[in-house]
């Protein structure tokens, strides 16, 4: 059974590895990579996979994982922000579309009214892995267009709640519906404040604790185990995972551990994603697609249509500019994995027949095999000139801090302080949970961080800095560190703290745009003094001052003779 499953997994990366970089290298992105991926090493291609159920309920874990990233970074507050659009503008969209299809079903297409109630709503819900993954790789998830794309999706998300309650009340007869579906939304809201109590009150103890006890490993182990213990208390509570998961990442937004648990996510959140991706394509059945082309190709086309044809004017209903709203609809206009699954669970219950079920899953499925051509269209449409200015608003403009500060010791606690106080915004990394526990208590931006794992600078938010000041301690962890920084992100300015005139130098190699010795500075400042106090012509002073640090840099840099500075012949003579 291991050696099966091992072989299962070994197919599938050999399939992505091929595959995937094929799609990016033709500029298709890799979730449609991924897809095709599946549909040529599942039932329908080489059939060299056929567990295709058991690799599902694996792959799920990757939307958990990206639900959990994506409440990271969106915070309480901002999400207090776009309540107006969560609750308004998703809830419409969820009903009227539903309504909308529902009806369809009923009345063209002869549904059962207690099928079609189901169908109508699932079919409304969009991809929220795939639109998700898409915003985040165009970075455009704080922008206008991805703000109101999200708020619909987490009304979405929540709207499964009831449809899970609705499928065993509808497969039932004779059952007050109303009534069943209202307690099963109280227990829901009960669940979830447990969550957020229990979270609020227990998860920065915990990782503060952990963080302590300075094992990598188990602060991997208490990451993960915060998002699956939060995923399975909301499935128990007949929510989705992804939506516990997506509370997680919300309590855990305003603590200072949040990057490093990001970098610790990161690696599982990737690799189960496009394993999810690839579970997806598998589950495509291409000869029922071969058996009638034109008709599922329309089917799917009257879907897209629809739902973009009532999102556009609910979104400008909501204050969207005609071309964010148009890229909203067109990205939302599929149909996504929360309907293969309460499809799969209606089959079961005998709500639809198989035939029905097969045809659903095609149309859902090609439906997010189109989504990479309608995200592009979106991202064109959002993506012009004039639109600059309006795509983001205040708070996302000064979103990533344009200053980096690794380690706020001694001296980076007092670069930070001149910063602030001369405005100019800055976020830091340090490894020691006492100080940062103190630093964040003087309402300092200081984050825990591994500065050896990259995902940590990259969570922070390196890759859109300005510059980045290292002020480590550790000459070996600045040499380090300052090599990858270079390698990682050539385009940003590195500054370091050096110790002595040899460290500065391999510093000044290894790419640092400036290095500073303490040693030398605090050699300068006495000797500012001394001079101060003997009289000499503060003009002269600063001369020869800054005659003595030109000369030091011009030897950190390779310019000058490495050596001890000749003395003039006036303090020779006094010798």
């Amino acid at each position: 059974m291991i050696a099966a499953y091992l072989s299962d997994i070994v197919i599938l990366l050999i399939a992505a590895v091929v595959i995937v970089p094929l799609f990016q290298l033709a500029r298709l992105g890799a979730v449609p990579g991924f897809l095709v991926a599946g549909v040529v090493v599942g039932p329908s291609g080489l059939a060299a996979i056929d567990t295709v159920s058991e690799i599902s309920y694996l792959a799920e874990i990757g939307v958990v994982l990206l639900l959990f990233v994506i409440g990271i970074e969106l915070k309480p507050s901002r999400l207090w922000l776009m309540r107006r659009q969560v609750f308004g503008l998703g809830s419409a969209q969820v009903v009227l579309t539903g309504a909308a299809l529902a009806a369809l079903g009923l009345f063209l297409f002869g549904m059962p009214p207690s099928t079609a109630i189901l169908v109508g709503p699932a079919l409304a819900l969009s991809s929220t892995a795939f639109v998700l993954q898409i915003l985040a790789s165009q970075k455009l998830l704080t922008t206008q267009y991805g703000r109101a794309s999200i708020s619909i999706l987490l009304l979405q998300d929540l709207a499964v709640v009831p449809l899970l309650a609705l499928i065993p009340l509808l497969a039932a007869r004779g059952v007050n519906i109303g009534a069943d579906v209202g307690l099963a939304l109280l227990e829901s809201v009960a669940i979830l404040a447990l969550v957020v109590i229990a979270g609020r009150y227990l998860l920065h103890p915990l990782l503060h604790r952990v963080a302590r006890a300075g094992s990598p490993e188990v602060f991997t182990a208490s990451a993960v185990l915060i998002v699956l213990g939060a995923a399975m208390a909301t499935e128990h509570a007949g929510l989705s995972m992804a939506m516990g998961a997506f509370l997680a990442g919300l309590l855990i937004s305003e603590s200072a551990y949040r990057h490093q648990v990001i970098a610790e996510i990161q690696p599982f959140r990737g690799l189960l994603l496009g394993l999810f991706f690839m579970s997806m394509g598998m589950s495509f059945n291409l000869g029922l697609l071969l058996a009638a082309p034109i008709g599922a190709i329309l089917l799917t086309a009257s879907l897209i249509a629809l739902k973009a044809l009532i999102l556009l004017p609910l979104t400008r209903l909501f204050g969207l500019s005609w071309r964010p709203a148009l890229a909203v609809a067109l990205l939302l206009a599929q149909s996504g994995e929360f309907a293969l699954v309460l499809f799969a669970l209606a089959s079961q219950d005998g709500l639809l027949s198989e035939q029905m079920f097969q045809k659903l899953l095609l149309v859902v499925l090609l439906s997010m095999m189109v989504t990479p051509v309608l995200a592009y269209l979106a991202r064109r449409l959002v993506a012009i000139p004039h639109l600059a200015a309006t795509e983001h608003g205040p708070e996302e403009l000064h979103a990533a801090a344009p200053i980096v500060v690794v380690g706020f010791g001694r001296v980076g606690h007092r670069i930070g302080e001149i910063l602030a106080r001369a405005g100019q915004p800055f976020v830091a990394l340090d490894s020691d949970p006492s100080l940062i526990a103190r630093q964040r208590g003087c309402g300092n931006p200081v984050y825990f961080g591994d500065i050896s794992n990259p995902g940590v600078l990259k969570s922070v938010g390196a890759a859109d800095a300005r510059l980045i000041i290292v002020t480590l301690n550790d000459p070996e962890a600045t040499k380090s560190l300052v090599a990858a920084i270079r390698q990682q992100y050539p385009a940003v300015e590195i500054f370091a703290r050096g110790h002595n005139l040899e460290t500065c130098q391999s510093l000044s190699r290894l790419g640092a745009a400036g290095v500073v010795s303490e040693n030398v500075e605090a050699s300068l400042e006495l000797s500012r003094m001394a001079l101060e106090r003997m009289g000499v012509d503060a003009a002269h002073g600063e001369d020869i001052l800054a005659a003595f640090r030109q000369r030091y840099h011009e030897q950190i840099h390779g310019q000058a003779e490495t050596g001890p500075g000749r003395l003039p012949e006036s303090v020779r003579d006094v010798e």
